[in-house]
Parts: C-alpha cells; sequence; structure tokens
C-alpha cells in the first residue's frame, strides 16, 4: 500500500506534466493567444501603473540589474515592516519588533525564494508582517526566479537576439500564474480545514481544565503560495507537520503536486521554445531518474528504521516514527521529504533531524546537486548548465567543438559555467568549516560527534541552494547564524543566476549552427544517461568527502 501511494502521486505528476508545461509556454511565448483576452487589459494597466510603456527585450545586463533592483527594493520594504511591526496594524497578539540581524535573516531568506526561519511564525510576526513580507515575498520571489529561468530558455533556444523584458515577465508570472493558482488552493484548504482567519490567538480549557493558547490567523492563503512558489516558509513553527497547515494525508498529496508540479513542467516548457519536446523530455527523465534513486532510498531506510533501535528488539514493522505525524506514515513522510529537497521547497512534514542517518542523507545530497527539479525555474537551469557541460566534455572527446542546440559552445560560456559549478560547494564548506572553528558556531550544535556535522552541514547547504529546510536541532537564532546564512542564502541565489543570464545572453548572440550528419544528439537516451552521470562524478567529485564525515559515518556507527 506504501508504494501504491508513492506510485499514484508521480503518475498524477506525471500526467499535469503536458498541459502545465504548454501552458507556461503560452504566457511566456509573447505570442498572441487566448490568455491575453482574459489577462491583456489588467497587465496593461499594470503595465502602464509602473510606467513600462515599450516592452522591448531586453539585454542580459540590463534584465539582470533589472530584477536585482525590483529585490533591493522589496528587501528594504520588508526589512522596514519588521522591524516596526509593534506599530502596525492587524497584530491583535501584541507581537513586538524583529531583532535586527533576525529581520536581516528573515528577508534575505524570503527574497531569494529559500524561507530558512530562525523564528517561529505564530510567536514572531504579525498578521501584517505574515502577509504583507513572508506572503508578498514568497509571489515575488518565485516570479522572479521563474522569469530568470524562461529568460535563460529564451537565450538558449531563440532565434532572435534578446531574452526577453524582465518587467513584463515578472508581471505575467503573476497574474497568469501565481495569483489565479494560488487563489483556487487556498480555496480547496479552506473547505480541507485549513484556517484562513484574521482573529487573535484562542484561548481555550482544556478537558485537564488548563487553559491552553491555540495560534491560529490567514494560514490557508500562505500555505497555497509557499508551495506552489517552491517557498517553504511554515505560518508555524513545525510547519507542514502542524495539523492547521496539513491536516490530513489529502492536502498531503495536495501540498507535493503544488510544490512539484510547476518545476516538472517547466522541461516540457524548455522542449516546447526549442521546437523538439524530446529536448524537454530527456531533462525530465533525467530529473524523475535521479528523483526515483533518491525516493527509494529514503523509503527504504525510513521503513527499515535505526538499525541501534532494532537490536534493542524493539517493534520496528512501522519504521522509524520518530519525528513523523501517524496521519502521514512513512510513505507520505518519505515521499514528501523527498520532494521538499527536489523542489527546493523546504516545508517539512515531518523533523528531518530524527530521519535516519541514510534518511537525512537524500535530501541533503539533493539540495548538493541541486538540479532534480529544483524550484521556481533554478533546477531547470542548473540541469540545462550541466546539459551544456555534458555537450563541452563529449565534444572534447571526440575533438568537434561542442554545439548545444545548434550554437558553439565556448570558452566564454564554459568560463561562467565553472563559476556557477564552483560557487556552489564554495559557499557551502567554507562557511561549515568556518562554523567548526568559531566558538559562535559550535555552540549551537545540540548534538556531538557525527550528527553534528550533519547539523552544521546541512544549515549552508539549505541555504545556498535556496531550500530553507533544517535540521531543527541546530540553536541557529544567533548573531553568527543569521548573518553568516544571510550572507551564504545571497551568494546561492545571485551568483548562479546572473552566471547563467550571462550564459544566455552569449548564446542568443550567435549565429545558429546547421546540424550535420556530426553533430552530438540531445534528445535521445543515450544522452540522458551522460546527462545523469555528469551531475553524479561532479557532485560526488566535490561533496562526497564531506558526506563520509557526516551522515555515512553516524549511519556506520550504527551498525
Amino acid at each position: 500500500m506504501d508504494i501504491l501511494q508513492m506510485l499514484v502521486v508521480i503518475a498524477v505528476l506525471v500526467l499535469l506534466v503536458k498541459p502545465l508545461g504548454t501552458y507556461v509556454y503560452h504566457v511566456f511565448s509573447n505570442e498572441q493567444n487566448r490568455l491575453d483576452k482574459v489577462y491583456g487589459g489588467k497587465e496593461r494597466f499594470i503595465y502602464k501603473l509602473i510606467g513600462l510603456k515599450r516592452r522591448e527585450g531586453m539585454s542580459w545586463k540590463v534584465y539582470a540589474l533589472s530584477f536585482i533592483a525590483t529585490n533591493i527594493v522589496l528587501v528594504a520594504f520588508s526589512y522596514l515592516i519588521l522591524r516596526l511591526q509593534n506599530a502596525l496594524p492587524f497584530n491583535p497578539n501584541a507581537v513586538g519588533s524583529m531583532e535586527p540581524t533576525l529581520a536581516f535573516n528573515t528577508v534575505i531568506s524570503f527574497m531569494t525564494n529559500t524561507n530558512l526561519q530562525h523564528y517561529s511564525g505564530e510567536s514572531a510576526l504579525s498578521y501584517f508582517s505574515q502577509m504583507a513580507v513572508i506572503m508578498m515575498m514568497m509571489f515575488t520571489s518565485a516570479a522572479t526566479g521563474f522569469s530568470v529561468a524562461i529568460a535563460f530558455v529564451r537565450g538558449i533556444t531563440s532565434k532572435g537576439k534578446t531574452i526577453g523584458n524582465f518587467f513584463e515577465d515578472f508581471v505575467k508570472a503573476h497574474t497568469r500564474i501565481f495569483l489565479p493558482i494560488s487563489f483556487i488552493i487556498t480555496l480547496v484548504l479552506v473547505v480541507l480545514q485549513v484556517p484562513q482567519t484574521l482573529d487573535p490567538t484562542l484561548t481555550v480549557k482544556t478537558l485537564e481544565g488548563a487553559m491552553q493558547q491555540i495560534a491560529i490567523g490567514p494560514v490557508a492563503s500562505l500555505e497555497s503560495i509557499k508551495h506552489l512558489g517552491t517557498n517553504g516558509g511554515g505560518f508555524f513553527g513545525v510547519n507542514s507537520a502542524h495539523p492547521f497547515e496539513n491536516p490530513n494525508p489529502l492536502t498531503n498529496v495536495i501540498e507535493i503536486l503544488c510544490m512539484w508540479a510547476l518545476p516538472a513542467a517547466l522541461p516540457y516548457t524548455f522542449g516546447l521554445f526549442a521546437k523538439n519536446k524530446k529536448q524537454g523530455w530527456v531533462i525530465f527523465s533525467a530529473m524523475m531518474c535521479l528523483f526515483l534513486v533518491f525516493l527509494s532510498v529514503a523509503y527504504t531506510s525510513e521503513k527499515v528504521g535505526s538499525p541501534a533501535m532494532n537490536a534493542l528488539g524493539i517493534d520496528a514493522s512501522q519504521g522509524s516514527m520518530e519525528g513523523k505525524e501517524v496521519r502521514f506514515g512513512i510513505a507520505q513522510s518519505a515521499l514528501f521529504t523527498t520532494v521538499t529537497a527536489a523542489a527546493t521547497t523546504g516545508t517539512v512534514n515531518n523533523m528531518h533531524d530524527t530521519l535516519t542517518p541514510l534518511g537525512g542523507l537524500v535530501p541533503l545530497a539533493e539540495m548538493m546537486l541541486n538540479v532534480v527539479f529544483g524550484g521556481k525555474g533554478v533546477g531547470l537551469i542548473n540541469m540545462l548548465m550541466y546539459a551544456i557541460l555534458a555537450v563541452f566534455i563529449c565534444g572534447l572527446m571526440v575533438g568537434r567543438t561542442p554545439e548545444f542546440l545548434g550554437r558553439k559552445i565556448e570558452p566564454r560560456e564554459m568560463k561562467l559555467i565553472a563559476i556557477a559549478i564552483l560557487a556552489h560547494p564554495f559557499i557551502i564548506l567554507v562557511p561549515t568549516a568556518i562554523a567548526f572553528m568559531s566558538d559562535l558556531g559550535t555552540v549551537a550544535i545540540t548534538n556531538p560527534g557525527f550528527h553534528g556535522i550533519s547539523q552544521v552541514l546541512y544549515e549552508y547547504t539549505s541555504s545556498a541552494a535556496n531550500n530553507g529546510s533544517g535540521f531543527e536541532g541546530l540553536g541557529d537564532n544567533t548573531p553568527f547564524w543569521n548573518i553568516s546564512t544571510g550572507l551564504v542564502m545571497l551568494f546561492g541565489r545571485y551568483i548562479s543566476l546572473i552566471a547563467m543570464l550571462a550564459v544566455a545572453g552569449s548564446l542568443v548572440r550567435k549565429q545558429p549552427v546547421p546540424e550535420t550528419i556530426g553533430t552530438f544528439r540531445t534528445d535521445n537516451a543515450l544522452y540522458t544517461g551522460l546527462l545523469i552521470g555528469t551531475v553524479l562524478l561532479i557532485g560526488a567529485l566535490t561533496f562526497l568527502p564531506v558526506i563520509v564525515l557526516g551522515p555515512v559515518a553516524e549511519y556506520l556507527t550504527l551498525r
């Protein structure tokens, strides 16, 4: 029954790929279609309101400056609200202002689509902050990543000379994708008993006669965009393990599909832009193969349970249920864990700190690779980066100038790709080493030994991959962790996006090269295998040593 549950969800996801990918293509193709009749008038009003008179294409530099400048304005606005929330409206619980370093970490976290939380939302944020900062940035950060991904796809597939207009893409991502779909999902969640209210915290009398405070608020609206935008920040501290965020197995499946569907559909959208659907299915197949391997490891590890506990003769027929909700069980917990790390969402329906060593290795490894579907566009960008790298390596082997989608891959593109590939492990491993060398870092570790290494490594990996989940045993609400993870989130978001926009800008200017009999095909099963091999080879060479020090060593000590 467990395996059937997971297969049904995966099958539904696969069925959604083609229609959703086609819809996204029509949104961003800049070709006239029926969607213009529904959204065109509203968008023209927004363009007029923001002063966008002409929607001509941008160079990659102007596109990058546009999305960075927009993000800076939103960060400044959000920081002020968090610092002044005690004096702002919709604060029935009289929540005070947020501490400066925590406010810095929070606004950077949500603007970079990471949603790493060093606080509990029900006690640290007012309703106004939840809506005007957290939810607002869940929309805008997702729309930013989505827009950059589409611009990158245009750059490597378009026969024109532009990658598009950021402000037009940004507006369309809101009006045609995130706002309408999240509105529908909100209504569905409300029907399924997820709270949506501005009433203050409830004070109720328990059966024992004690008084208890029960936090409520505009939860359903946050949950919808939280998953749809692969954001992950929870209204409550325990995130989607909380019964108000995720009441039952049906809401659990809905949330899984919400955070998984758009990232899974983007490869198909890429195939439509490339005028070759096989190209899209190759990328999707590579992602799905990696995903199924990770899911198998997570489910098997949690189902078998801890070897140390099993050796004591404890009944392990239900698997390792520590830190998991009984209403979900092993199957839906393992699937949720694998999807949330694959889609770089960061939402959790079980505590990752209590996963078995190999179970905890799964989300950690997925974030290190950062190509298994990924968040709003990031996974597609990173996988296409590896696709270009695989073509380059194969070209060197046969002594030909490598080509991808009819464009030559030359030193400029490879240097930019090298920057993006090397930056990711650098901003993970260097801060991890600094944390272990500093008393300010080690004081937060609650589990000394191999698990403590995993806790610190997971925190920085999650920050660099813009995921946001954590091994919550780490006491991370300190100035050291707030500032260091804030900087890692910034670098993790913008270095790779800017570098890959530069690649798109370089490729879009090149004249297409006619396909010949010697052209290396990138739309068949052989290339899918080469792509998977390239991803695993680079990932293993980069991260295997530190993984051995953490989860692998912990696993071996339990044998």
